[in-house]
């Protein structure tokens, strides 16, 4: 029988079936990768993460880099410079982990049995050191290798600078290690720290694996702070202040230089200071600011306020005239002049001129019950200045309702209440002003504080406290102050420029027994130039030993300020001649 052969096509039938059959194993691979893509990047990340991480996967956190502190002309008081953190492997580590941390607490000044626990940790990843100088990290780091070590690696960490050191270092703080520790720095943190970044990746062998899994969430660096504060008349204030504290032997001082038309301030300057790239080296009680921070008793620059207040109720004018006795009898205590003289005759500017208690005690007399206080309220004592310096003390301003004739008679010429030194640089400055007071401000622009509180030039505020004629009269009964004939501080005078201004000696209240103690602080406030005043200057030196009041200790003070205030912002004499007013009868 003849065999049949099979149709030619199907002799090709097995190889397209085996090729068939290839493609369909292909493609089963091929989907199952694809489905392992797929959970990987989107489907089961957390799954995936959970993985990784018993796999060897390591955090890392990315710093943002601080907002510098800033001057008016963008100077800075505080930056950050490139520096390093110094991490380390513990499974690299472990082994010779003894040796290491000596080696680190020698060389990073970190300390020696915390170290010796995290290059023994049971993790892929620990924080050695953080902040550190990029070249003094690099080198630690090099040094390490070279002896051996191994598992010690760098990661970017800005470090805080101070390029100014001790200007201003009251106010703009710093901050340590891990968070900011006083002053602007702490004050403004949520502005200026920012937000960390981080970011995930699988290490195997001490080494990143290239193609293992990655992710990165960007850092948001912080913030700038500009102040209202110009460097340069911040610096010249200190070096001066710092001349007169120590040459008055005294136990510090501090100094206002504000801006009259904006209420700006331009320099607020504490002695003693600190250098704040280095704070520890400081006792405590330097580290804040004194002028915000501490009260006192005014003394007699609060005469002006009084007698703005008289002159604005038409009680008096400049030149009321007072008989003045030797002494006031009062019902509780005798009141006496800083001078001693027998029965004198003063006009009201006589009074301001030489600063006599018993002729302000006396016009304030004429006041009906509450009218002083209601004044000294507008004036802004008893309330924080809220400039943004965290600590500030509001002072104390007695109520009104528990005012009597005797504490006002006190009150009149500076004692029985308390003020911080902003409190009395923006009171001055009021009839600086012309009467309406500008609140004080010391950040430009509009900044929250850590308490919630906008500060800032975008929330500057004006109020009328006393008429435009109250203010002149007492400008001009304040530029008697000066005059050498008829006052008591020729030495608070700028050459070219005609001055008004006050002296102030009060006596000091001592923090143990809450009594007058015996020390002094000496005081003076003034403007200038008085026709057209540009800038207001406040100066206090507390407990200057060598002696010398308000006019002779702080007088001079306040003209070096001011003059090198007016030439730097080029403020031409006006020509005006200074009054004349009659200071006796």
């Amino acid at each position: 029988m003849r065999q049949t052969r099979p149709p030619r096509g199907s002799r090709r039938g097995a190889p397209e079936l085996r090729l068939r059959i290839g493609f369909v194993v292909i493609a089963m691979v091929l989907s199952v990768f694809a489905a392992r893509l797929v959970q990987l990047q989107g489907l089961d990340p957390n799954s995936y993460a959970a993985m990784a991480a018993a796999e060897g996967l390591v955090r890392v956190e990315l710093p943002a880099e601080r907002g510098d502190i800033l001057d008016r002309n963008g100077e800075p008081f505080a930056d950050s410079v490139d520096g390093l953190m110094v991490v380390a492997d513990p499974e690299l580590t472990a082994s010779k982990a003894p040796q290491l941390a000596r080696f680190l607490y020698r060389h990073l000044d970190v300390e020696y049995a915390p170290t010796l626990a995290k290059l023994r940790a049971d993790s892929k990843f620990e924080y050695i050191a953080r902040r550190v100088p990029s070249t003094v990290a690099t080198e630690v780091v090099a040094a390490a290798e070279k002896q051996g070590f191994e598992g010690l690696d760098t990661r970017r960490d800005p470090v805080r600078d101070y390029p100014a050191g001790d200007v201003a270092a009251n106010l703009v703080g710093f901050v340590g290690t891990d968070e900011p520790l006083a002053g602007m720095e702490r004050t403004f943190d949520r502005q200026l720290s920012g937000t960390d970044g981080s970011a995930r990746y699988e290490v195997g062998g001490g080494n990143r694996i290239p193609l293992g899994e990655s992710t990165v969430t960007d850092a948001v660096d912080g913030t700038d702070l500009r102040t209202t504060l110009d460097l340069h008349l911040q610096w010249y204030t200190q070096k001066v202040l710092a001349q007169a504290v120590e040459d008055a032997n005294a136990d510090s001082g501090f100094a206002v230089v504000l801006d009259r038309r904006s209420g700006e301030t331009l320099a607020l300057a504490d002695v003693p200071t600190y250098d704040a790239n280095d704070p520890t080296e400081a006792p405590k009680e330097d580290l804040g600011s004194r002028a915000m921070q501490d009260v006192y008793e005014p003394g007699s620059v609060e005469k002006v306020l009084t007698v703005s207040a008289l002159l604005d109720q038409g009680l008096v004018t400049p030149r009321t005239k007072i008989v003045v006795p030797p002494e006031l009898d009062r019902q509780d205590r005798p009141i006496h002049d800083w001078f001693t003289h027998g029965t004198i005759h003063l006009t009201m500017a006589g009074a301001i001129a030489q600063s006599s208690n018993i002729a302000t005690v006396l016009a304030a007399d004429r006041f009906k019950r509450g009218q002083l206080y209601d004044y000294l309220r507008k004036f802004g004592l008893g309330q924080p200045t809220d400039i943004g310096v965290r600590g500030e003390t509001q002072g104390l301003l007695p109520a009104k309702s528990s005012w009597t004739h005797q504490t006002q008679d006190r009150i009149a010429f500076g004692q029985s209440l308390s003020v911080n030194g902003m409190q009395m640089a923006a009171a001055i400055n009021t009839i600086a002003n012309g009467g309406v007071r500008v609140s004080p401000s010391l950040i430009e622009g509009s900044a929250t504080t850590d308490d919630g509180t906008l500060v800032g030039t975008d929330h500057t505020t004006e109020r009328r406290v006393v008429s435009p004629q109250a203010a002149r009269a007492m400008t001009q009964m304040m530029e008697r102050v000066v005059d050498p004939d008829a006052g008591v501080a020729p030495a608070a005078q700028v050459p070219g420029y005609v001055v008004a201004g006050k002296t102030g000696t009060a006596q000091a209240v001592g923090a143990d027994c809450a009594c007058y103690d015996g020390t002094f602080d000496v005081s003076f406030a003034g403007f200038a130039p008085a026709d057209d005043p540009r800038f207001t200057v406040y100066v206090v030196i507390k407990n200057p030993r060598n002696g010398g009041g308000g006019g002779s200790t702080a007088g001079p003070v306040f003209s070096r300020i001011m003059s090198y205030a007016l030439k730097r912002y080029a403020i031409p004499p006006t020509g005006a001649k200074p009054s004349r007013l009659p200071t006796t009868w």
